[in-house]
């Protein structure tokens, strides 16, 4: 599973996997203990989390958050001791420390609360997820390194 397979809906607690697609939506089933599934329509907002970035002040603009994500597992391995009760500063601090380039103006603590909420649920019932995600991002590494080599 990768996070092409993730989704999150407006107005919906929680995370989706997107089980299949319909001719009117898409079948998802939630990410916690209960496995409830629903069908989204074209009426619902379904947000696919690899398509989700996070804005920054750098040059790029914004940042994937399958990058995000993994600098958060790399640096708290599971347990970053937030919640989407935690203090604005707390979060805010978080984020700063995790992407320091982030734009302060445009990424909300609302979306920190998110993000920390996302990052929980998926590490506690997706471990799997962030060793596939650093296989791949080694093997894309390699594949940069052999080309740059290639062209030298």
């Amino acid at each position: 599973m990768d996070l092409s397979q993730i989704a999150a809906v407006t107005g919906k607690s929680g995370l989706y996997k997107v089980v299949s697609p319909t001719r009117s939506g898409v079948i998802l089933e939630s990410m916690d203990e209960a496995k409830k599934k629903m069908v989204a329509s074209i009426n619902n907002k379904v947000s696919i989390l690899s398509d989700i970035s996070i804005y920054t002040t750098d040059e790029e603009g914004a940042t994937p958050l399958s990058k995000v994500m993994m600098k958060i597992h790399e640096e708290f391995e599971g347990d970053t001791d937030l919640t989407s009760s935690s203090s604005t500063d707390e979060l805010k601090s978080f984020l700063k420390f995790i992407l320091p380039e982030y734009d302060e103006s445009r990424v909300y603590v609302s979306d920190i609360k998110k993000l920390v909420t996302w990052y929980n649920l998926l590490s506690k019932n997706n471990e799997e997820l962030f060793v596939a995600e650093a296989k791949s991002e080694i093997s894309e590494k390699n594949d940069d390194e052999d080309a740059a080599e290639e062209t030298s």
